[in-house]
């Protein structure tokens, strides 16, 4: 983990220590706004995606954070986030998140208070079936910027992914969890 405090273009901000320059345990944090987020990342074709936490807005080095608003009677195009682990909340709305297991599509249908993991490079879609209202869920990425690969369809498109760090697909079916 790095011990740069601040971006080196600039000074410390008022009411920063003058420590915070040297010493990783006086960084100071930062909030964003809802008036902040800013559309300035990837998209997807059917949903707005806003970042809040990454490299751009707050200096993050491993992660982005953001919202994704998905309108009503929507469907956004097939995509993946490549090498980045996807954690989401579903704020309001019930969007249901789309994937191929075994050439068949499997939709987890959401609501508010529900998590979702996507692995990195799986194929999915996001949908939301209700006519009145829009889905707004959180997003957290273990990249600091939002990778978004638009794709024809929900099929893989390239070489097979057989291990996540260590731990075989297989252990993870056995446990009963993850898209894959």
């Amino acid at each position: 983990m790095s011990d740069r405090t601040a971006p080196p273009d600039r000074a410390p901000e008022p009411g920063e220590d003058a420590r915070a320059e040297h010493d990783a345990f006086h960084r100071r944090l930062h909030q964003v706004r809802p008036t902040d987020l800013s559309a300035h990342t990837a998209q997807t074709e059917g949903m707005l995606r806003v970042e809040a936490l990454s490299g751009p807005t707050v200096g993050t080095e491993r992660l982005w954070m953001g919202q994704t608003h998905v309108a009503p009677s929507t469907r956004s195009a097939n995509h993946h986030h490549g090498l980045s682990e996807t954690g989401i909340y579903v704020v309001t709305g019930h969007p249901a998140f789309v994937f191929l297991r075994d050439d068949e599509e499997i939709r987890l249908e959401t609501a508010p208070g529900d998590y979702i993991y996507v692995p990195p490079w799986a194929p999915h879609r996001e949908e939301n079936p209700d006519p009145d209202t829009e889905a707004i869920v959180v997003i957290a990425r273990t990249t600091q910027e939002a990778i978004v690969v638009n794709l024809p369809d929900l099929r893989w498109r390239g070489p097979a992914r057989t291990s996540n760090r260590g731990r075989g697909a297989d252990s993870r079916r056995e446990r009963g969890g993850g898209i894959d």
